[in-house]
């Protein structure tokens, strides 16, 4: 398990931008964009286009990932 988040590199709509995600979630969400057969970069730009101006996009990536395991469990709260 990861002490501190790591800074992780990203393209969004061709601008550089990094987030800083604790490896368990970095190598949950690469799970999950392989499994949908998209690149990181598409599934992380089409997050931050659907966050808003409230959440950072490293909480979003978490949140996502948080929502898609729930899904998958069939433990998602409405």
């Amino acid at each position: 398990m990861s002490d501190r988040p790591r800074k992780r590199s990203l393209t969004l709509r061709g601008h550089r931008t990094s987030v800083s995600l604790e490896d368990e979630f970095w190598q949950a969400f690469c799970g999950i964009a392989a499994r949908d057969g998209r690149p990181i970069n598409a599934l992380a730009a089409e997050i931050d286009a659907e966050r808003g101006t409230r959440m950072g996009l490293a909480s979003a990536i978490r949140v996502y990932v948080l929502k898609r395991l729930q899904s998958q469990l069939g433990t998602g709260a409405d």
